[in-house]
């Protein structure tokens, strides 16, 4: 295997892992957990899968501009070589990095304190916060993917 192809394979299992599980908690747990579950159970629930997942979701947020930078430094030699769609795409990676940080540091500790509590309408409205911006960064993951697979010629 190549340096690059290590790197490439790398890239895309961090990408996998993080956009994969943001799609597999809006698309399919959460309406899972609306259907089977109170309140209490829900926000329990959801605490404890957003520590797990973002044990992983912090892998990918250190493999990906890594494992990015070695193949933008080995496929296009200078940042300015490169084609704007990899500019883009890093870009994107630093506003999915901004909205995960801000849920990490910002909103996670606030579901704790509000599950710690049983404060389940704070809870509940803290939750919904963070639905919507991993809604937002899955949006923008998905374009990522997209953008990589397409490869325009801009």
């Amino acid at each position: 295997m190549t340096p690059f192809a290590l790197l490439y394979a790398l890239h895309v299992l961090a990408a996998t892992v993080w956009v994969g599980g943001m799609f597999f908690a809006w698309m399919v747990l959460r309406p899972a957990a609306v259907a089977m579950l109170q309140a209490p159970e829900r926000l329990r629930l959801w605490t404890d899968v957003l520590r797990r997942f973002f044990v992983w979701v912090w892998v990918a947020v250190l493999v990906l501009p890594i494992s990015g930078i070695g193949m933008w430094h080995m496929r296009f030699g200078a940042l300015e070589s490169a084609p704007r769609y990899v500019h883009i795409m890093a870009g994107l990676y630093l506003v999915m990095l901004a909205l995960f940080l801000r849920i990490q540091l910002l909103q996670l500790p606030s579901l704790k304190r509000a599950v710690e509590a049983e404060q389940w309408p704070a809870g509940g409205a803290v939750l919904g916060q963070i639905r919507r911006l991993v809604g937002i960064n899955l949006i923008l993951g998905l374009l990522v993917v997209a953008l990589a697979s397409a490869r325009p010629l801009f």
